[in-house]
């Protein structure tokens, strides 16, 4: 019952993140329908926020890689060390 009610929660959400008509009008063609709001000031936004992109995908990468394969088999390593202490 939980469950459903989750579900129709989420899926009626989603009707309130999408920009309004009035904000669309506003938008760049790239963001049309996606924010509200007004769109960017100047070209330095989207350098930006592909800058931000980047960094969290790159973030995500490792922290993946990282979560799959730890590496910890170094003699040095501080797990080792404590271990072995």
């Amino acid at each position: 019952m939980k469950r459903t009610y989750l579900f129709i929660l989420l899926l009626f959400s989603t009707y309130a993140a999408m920009a309004c008509p009035a904000c669309e009008k506003q938008q760049p063609k790239l963001l049309r329908g996606i924010t509200h709001g007004t769109g960017p000031d100047s070209q330095w936004d989207y350098v930006i926020i592909a800058v931000t992109v980047a960094f969290v995908l790159l973030t995500l990468f490792y922290s993946v890689k990282w979560l799959i394969r730890p590496d910890e088999s170094m003699e040095n390593h501080i797990k080792t060390s404590i271990i072995n202490h």
